[in-house]
């Protein structure tokens, strides 16, 4: 459903129950995907499905709208799983630009977090659309079974199995805001000043350094390991662009990032990942398809 739409149709009992939950709906099939532009093409499939629903033989809305949308992201994500076979570099998640009070709910930034999109992205779609259901929206199992097409003690195997997976690879413990807002600033006064001692003083040793150029922009092809490399690489590329670029602070999926800009333009999302004042993670993301939704806020929530 489009804004128009949103705003013309209000009165409509359908169009307003689907307004009422589209950022919720939109949250649920972005975390199954990792991409905005896919999770909007579900929402219009939930749209059409949902138009056409008796409303007088639905009793819950909200978990008959959950369950339509898991069904039309699943089949999304299996077919995008095909398509990721052929990306050029490493895949990494859409970027968006995220609302204060996403940042506020710990646990709905560190589900929307690169670090945990990447996690989920190991796990099979059924375990990935159970997991994101289970874990992060708290939905019962007998609600999940309806979305999935599974029987609710076949569902508790797969959460078992995928809340198993996810701890194992799952990014380190949330920090303090004081302790993120320190390292952040620190990260981006030596970005800024090309220092590599101060780079290397806010890098964790064991920092990773993740580009996507999507084969249309330059980026590394592999994850870059070690914070003396990733210090390095930072100093040179920056370097060549300090005197063109802006860098803009942000929050990206719910965590600190740098926008950098080249005329005006959006030319990179860096988004860091923090631990214990130091940063363990960067996702530097090029891919211009992946770079529109930076450019205004994305409200999600649980």
């Amino acid at each position: 459903m489009t804004d128009d739409e949103d705003r013309g149709e209000t009165t409509n009992p359908a169009t307003t129950a689907f307004v009422a939950h589209r950022n919720l709906l939109f949250t649920v099939a972005y975390e199954m995907l990792g991409s905005a532009a896919d999770a909007e093409d579900v929402l219009q499939e939930t749209w059409l499905r949902w138009a056409g629903v008796d409303l007088d033989t639905v009793r819950d809305q909200r978990a008959y709208l959950v369950r339509i949308t898991t069904r039309q992201a699943l089949d999304r994500l299996r077919a995008l799983g095909r398509r990721k076979e052929s990306y050029v570099g490493t895949w990494l998640p859409e970027p968006l630009l995220t609302t204060p009070d996403v940042a506020e709910d710990v646990e709905l930034a560190e589900s929307v977090s690169m670090a945990m999109l990447l996690v989920l992205e190991t796990l099979a779609p059924t375990e990935r659309a159970v997991f994101v259901l289970r874990e992060v929206f708290d939905l019962g199992y007998d609600e999940i079974a309806e979305a999935v097409d599974k029987s609710p003690a076949a569902v508790r195997q797969v959460a078992h199995r995928a809340r198993a997976h996810v701890a194992a690879r799952r990014p380190r413990g949330v920090v303090s805001s004081d302790e993120t807002r320190a390292a952040f600033e620190a990260f981006r006064r030596a970005t800024e000043t090309g220092d590599l001692q101060c780079l290397l003083d806010v890098l964790a040793p064991d920092v990773v350094l993740i580009g996507d150029g999507g084969g249309i922009r330059q980026a590394i092809l592999r994850p870059l390991v070690g914070a003396d490399r990733v210090a390095r690489l930072l100093v040179t590329g920056l370097g060549r662009v300090a005197a063109t670029a802006t860098f803009e602070p942000a929050q990206v999926n719910g965590h600190p990032a740098l926008i950098l800009r080249q005329g005006g333009e959006v030319d990179t999302v860096l988004a860091l990942r923090l631990d214990d004042g130091l940063v363990t993670g960067l996702y530097a993301v090029r891919n211009p398809e992946k770079l529109s939704r930076v450019e205004r806020e994305t409200a999600l929530c649980r």
